[in-house]
């Protein structure tokens, strides 16, 4: 018997970051149906900003021209969501603004509420993972996100090479 793992022909890692995507999309679309976020959620939705398909004001990529973090909670309009992507609109600086978002391009995911937390890959490179970014700067309350690792889902595959 072999100690070292075999590379499986069956990409696992892609299948599960995918299927996790469609959970923000699931999340996102009851949000849409129901007009509104319901009791106290709040989502943190991290994003890399020149990936296909994003779709933001050239003075957002100007200032967040790998990453960004939008803030959904009390001020945001016109959520439509699709199997693939969500747009949205939100204030930047009293600056209105609509973002259209593939799911592909989300690197994070989080609802501070109940401490639930998704991190994907970025899918530009088989070994770029999530990485650092800015803080959200969309108008809208601070709020400390809960750090104790309670109800957190983190997802970082690595290929072997």
């Amino acid at each position: 018997m072999s100690d070292g793992l075999t590379d499986s022909l069956i990409p696992y890692d892609e299948i599960v970051q995918e299927a996790l995507r469609a959970v923000v999309g699931r999340v996102l679309g009851s949000v849409a149906e129901a007009g509104g976020l319901p009791g106290e959620h709040h989502f943190y939705i991290t994003f890399k900003t020149q990936a296909p398909g994003v779709d933001i004001p050239k003075r957002l990529i100007e200032r967040f021209p790998d990453e960004m973090t939008i803030v959904m909670q009390n001020r945001y309009w016109d959520l439509v969501v699709d199997e693939e992507r969500f747009s949205i609109g939100l204030s930047f600086n009293q600056v209105p603004s609509k973002l259209v978002i593939p799911y592909s391009a989300i690197t994070g995911f989080q609802d501070p509420a109940v401490s639930f937390e998704l991190r994907f890959q970025a899918q530009e490179g088989p070994d770029d993972g999530p990485g650092g970014h800015d803080a959200a700067e969309n108008d809208g309350p601070t709020v400390t996100p809960v750090e104790d690792g309670s109800n957190v889902v983190s997802v970082d595959f690595k290929r072997k090479k």
